[in-house]
């Protein structure tokens, strides 16, 4: 099993194309409707050729790096080769409610938090409580490994033993209950309107929930790993 590699992997290669396909939709509304914050044709090739010359090539060369000198998945007990049978779960064990569980915590913890930076990016509000933002940060992020680990446990207890991307999904979930934030905001506390503010707000809301989906999915994972690392090197299976 090659479960770390593969996912960081697998991480690297979903984040990007999500962020250049929403960035080309927004600069094309602006181009169509003339809006002099569209980036002029020149600058957008000068990128794209940026990219491709030193991006791509940069990525390429670390995933080789990477796979090289990674090691292979040392299981903290002995395994076997044949799947085990995963009895029946109930439903409060499934993936969705799982992600409703593991979404609506973190994102409680950050939703006052949340407007603030809302109506200073959107708005005409100035943000100055910088102490406190970070100290929701390092809230979030606990949160999120917490909740994980305590899904993690209920699914194992199930003898369900498919955590890793169960584990991901819990609390990466976050960023759909950003998204549904934002448009609560869009339709109730701003006062934004046509194609050009609609499609710059959504679109950078989409990044931002893929952002925080993608942390809290890292957070997730590692905080899961590491806690079955450690119930499951104190036992001793033949």
């Amino acid at each position: 099993m090659k479960i770390s590699r593969c996912f960081i992997l697998i991480w690297f290669h979903i984040s990007a194309a999500p962020l250049f396909l929403t960035w080309s939709v927004v600069n094309s509304v602006h181009w169509w409707s003339g809006s002099t914050q569209a980036l002029p044709a020149t600058t957008v090739l000068l990128l794209l050729g940026a990219w491709v010359l030193v991006g791509f090539p940069l990525t390429v060369i670390g995933g080789i790096v990477g796979k090289n000198r990674a090691g292979s998945f040392q299981a903290p007990c002995r395994t076997r080769n044949i799947a085990r049978q995963i009895p029946r779960q109930p439903w409060y064990k499934h993936t969705f409610v799982h992600m409703a569980i593991g979404g609506f915590l973190p994102f409680s913890a950050i939703s006052v938090e949340l407007y603030y930076i809302f109506a200073t990016v959107w708005g005409r509000e100035h943000y100055t409580l910088y102490g406190i933002l970070l100290c929701v940060f390092a809230i979030l992020l606990s949160v999120g490994a917490c909740i994980s680990v305590a899904l993690t446990y209920f699914l194992l207890s199930g003898e369900d033993y498919r955590w890793w991307w169960r584990s991901v999904l819990s609390t990466g979930s976050t960023g759909l209950f950003i998204f549904v934030y934002s448009v609560f905001y869009y339709r109730n506390r701003s006062s934004m309107s046509g194609l050009v503010q609609s499609s710059e707000f959504f679109g950078y809301s989409l990044l931002t929930a893929l952002v925080f989906s993608l942390m809290l999915g890292s957070v997730s994972f590692w905080a899961s790993l590491a806690f079955i690392r450690y119930i499951y090197r104190s036992l001793k299976m033949d």
